[in-house]
């Protein structure tokens, strides 16, 4: 929603399109330069950071309210995309972290208008992977900014947000040894070196030199291609690339990496 019609319409006639009551919020994950960031926003009307998110559409699923949302927020489509868990604790939406002068400022909107939007609210929770590279986070009329954080380097996060990142963050790392998620986060080529590096930081963990790309060589994931990295005098790593039919098959029906 970009300007300030968009915005009263959808608190006063929401309900006509959009599902009450019930949300999605996405944890997207931005990886690039061996490092792991979320993508967050901070609202006009919050006092604090928070997942991007939105209400889910009459005509669309969950799925498709998902990727709307993180299309929305990265300017990429089709996202590696994965719901996780849904979150509706009593008070998650308590509007303790809503700056009520302020909305009423950008909206003319007393907090505690009855409407559409009070009650308690159901959010399902969502991941997505992408290159920063190819992203370009975008803000609109309630967002001052929108921006990459460190996964180590995050802010209080506004609701149960801290909590919904907590549990993306852990499913996402289970999910990482039962599906391929590197063919848009690498470049088409790589060393076995980068994208052992590209796992550790995604799963946080250490992993063997060695016996982890042989376990990638040996699923038929990563293929060895006629061409090395040149680095002067020392002895030069091969590249690999990703099997796209391997890689899509195991993108479908997962495997196991562990």
């Amino acid at each position: 929603m970009e300007t300030l019609a968009e915005i009263l319409e959808f608190f006063h006639r929401g309900y006509v399109d959009y599902r009450p009551n019930l949300t999605i919020d996405c944890a997207i994950f931005g990886y690039h330069d061996g490092a792991l960031q979320l993508l967050l926003v901070k609202n006009k009307i919050f006092t604090k950071w928070c997942l991007p998110g939105g209400y889910v559409r009459k005509d669309e699923n969950l799925d498709q309210a998902a990727a709307r949302i993180t299309a929305e927020r990265t300017g990429i489509e089709n996202l590696f995309l994965k719901q996780f868990k849904t979150f509706g604790e009593p008070g998650r939406n308590s509007p303790q972290s809503v700056d009520v002068d302020q909305l009423f400022e950008l909206t003319g909107i007393k907090a505690g208008d009855p409407g559409w939007l009070e009650g308690e609210t159901a959010s399902i929770g969502f991941y997505a992977i992408t290159d920063i590279v190819n992203a370009t986070p975008q803000a609109d009329y309630f967002s001052s900014e929108c921006r990459w954080f460190p996964v180590d380097k995050l802010p209080p996060l506004g609701f149960d947000h801290d909590e919904i990142t907590r549990e993306a963050l852990f499913t996402m790392r289970m999910h990482l040894y039962h599906f391929p998620i590197g063919k848009n986060l690498l470049q088409q080529k790589f060393t076995l070196k980068e994208i052992k590096q590209f796992y550790e930081v995604m799963s946080g963990k250490q992993l063997n030199a060695s016996n982890f790309p042989n376990k990638l060589i040996s699923l038929g994931l990563i293929v060895k291609l006629d061409e090395k990295l040149k680095i002067g005098a020392h002895r030069s790593p091969a590249y690999y690339k990703f099997d796209e039919e391997t890689y899509n098959k195991a993108l479908a029906e997962g495997l196991v990496l562990a």
